[in-house]
Order: C-alpha cells, then structure tokens, then sequence
C-alpha cells in the first residue's frame, strides 16, 4: 500500500471519528486554546499576529480570539500556496480553494505571525499531522523562517491516533497540539 492510499484510509477513519464529537467537546477545545493562548501572551512581551483558520467540516471554531488579538486567516492561491493576511473589517471572499478569506493588498511575513493555530483530522504522539492532503502547511513550513513560527494542531481528543500516523518525507512535525483534555506543547 502506498504512502498515499495509507493517509486516504486515516483520513477516512479520523473524518468519520471527527463527525461524531460534541458540540460541547468543540467548546471545551476552544476554552483551552484561548486558555493556551493567553499564557502564550502572557509571556512575550511583542505579540503578533495570531495566524487561525477558517473552521471547514465540523472543525474547531476559534474565530472568537478576534475579540482579543489580531488574527490572520490564511488565502491560498493556484500555485497551491498559503499566505497569510490580516483579518480586518473588510468583507471576507473564496480563496482558490473556496474557503473564505481576506483579500488585503499586502500579506504577513513569518515575522509578524507569532504563533499558527491549524486545524488537523489527526495527529500523534510525534507530532505527525494528519490534514486534507492539500500540502498548504507543510509547503509553507518548508521555509525554515516559516518554521521556526510555532504551529500548534487544534483537534479533539478521541481524533489523536495512539499509533504514529502516516507520515511521507515532506511532512513536517507540528509544535504541539491542544484538545479538550490536553494541551500538549
């Protein structure tokens, strides 16, 4: 079986695990990212931005930490590439892949994003990310700059596999992950 057909079977398992959580499991999750969030703060004195997601498919919804801090929301394009971009007042629009997004004229660069919250179907003990295949992170946190910015995994609990994930050598390991029993950084 290929790396491929191996990571459609977990996506497969993890989305259908996912569909099944809480409205209430979602809630906990988001208490202890803005839990996380706010020790993160806290703790350095030139806060950023704080690069999310717009939540996709029964995703954790974090939108609420905009009530505390500038965030970023990511805008990919056609040459399957993410950047992100402040998340102001202006009417959001679809990116390429019909996400919503803003659409500034000037997008952030690794040193004014602090942290990355991204969403995951699954990830393991080894920080091993399980996504929609797309590439967009891992193309992204291939940049050594882009690297170094902390990228934590948002999911819940009963979706962090007890055995290492599929993992293909353009992966690259997550900074930690929060649920709604742990936050593992």
């Amino acid at each position: 079986m290929t790396i491929s057909e191996k990571k459609k079977l977990e996506r497969n398992t993890f989305s259908k695990l996912r569909d099944e959580i809480s409205l209430n499991q979602r809630e906990d999750v988001e208490k202890n990212v803005k839990l996380y969030v706010d020790s993160f703060i806290k703790e350095y004195k030139n806060i950023g931005y704080i690069a999310i997601y717009w939540p996709l498919r029964n995703e954790v919804d974090i939108r609420s930490l905009k009530e505390k801090i500038s965030l970023a929301l990511p805008r990919c394009n056609d040459k399957n590439q993410m950047l992100f971009y402040p998340w102001d007042e202006k009417p959001l629009t679809k990116d390429y892949e019909g996400i919503l997004s803003p659409n500034n004229s000037f997008s952030l660069s690794c040193n004014q994003i602090s942290m990355i919250l991204v969403p995951c179907l699954s990830v393991d003990k080894n920080l091993t990310r399980l996504g929609y295949g797309g590439g967009y992170f891992d193309k992204l946190r291939s940049d050594i700059n882009w690297r170094n910015v902390p990228c934590i995994g948002v999911l819940t609990s009963n979706c962090v596999s007890e055995i290492p994930l599929t993992r293909a050598e353009w992966d690259i390991p997550l900074s930690g992950f929060i649920t709604e029993k742990e936050i593992f950084v």
